[in-house]
């Protein structure tokens, strides 16, 4: 039975991380996820005590793919510096391709959202950020030095951020590629 039950719980949260994604956090309201999940008012409560507590488990439900996908699959691999920041690149567009673009990114969607309004959305959301420049900063380290390796990895989380943003703004994804090939080129290509 605990199996259904936590298959059910899953279902919500996809669902809801999909809507939340696509819609904002604020615009989806407990009626379009409860649709979305094909579900009642009161599964809703079983599974969860509000819609702001479903709100920070799709956090964690990013998290854990992020974590599998960037921090594992890419900076924890054995490759090369030079591959993880091409696998990081060629992985920030492909999730961007694989949804046309339209919506952004779930954490930089959120962080605009929430960050100002609830201290623990914004927490949860900075430490993923966080993650991202620290193991990205040994990247660069191994690539330009230890001078400078932490500053360089925020600017390019800033950059690919910021082209994310762009890139839902003007619902085209050549911004955001843009933006990752001029990354590749000032940190992979140079000197070439």
């Amino acid at each position: 039975m605990g199996d259904i039950v936590s298959e059910k719980k899953k279902e919500i949260i996809r669902a809801a991380a999909e809507l939340i994604h696509t819609k904002g956090y604020e615009p989806t309201k407990l009626s379009d996820i409860m649709k979305a999940s094909d579900i009642g008012k009161g599964q809703f409560y079983h599974y969860f005590s509000s819609k702001r507590e479903l709100g920070l488990t799709i956090v964690d439900y990013y998290a854990e793919m992020w974590d599998r996908e960037l921090i594992q699959g890419i900076f924890q691999s054995s490759f090369s510096a030079e591959k993880k920041m091409e696998n990081m690149l060629e992985w920030a567009v492909n999730y961007h391709v694989g949804t046309q673009g339209l919506s952004g990114c779930p954490f930089g969607n959120l962080a605009i959202e929430m960050s100002e309004h609830d201290e623990e959305f914004r927490l949860k959301i900075n430490h993923l950020i966080d993650q991202w420049i620290y193991h990205l900063a040994h990247v660069m380290e191994d690539l330009r030095g230890k001078d400078q390796a932490l500053q360089q990895a925020r600017v390019i989380v800033a950059q690919i951020e910021g082209g994310i943003l762009l890139m839902k703004s003007y619902q085209d994804i050549s911004i955001l590629k843009d933006v990752i090939e001029a990354i590749r080129l000032n940190y992979l290509n140079e000197g070439e």
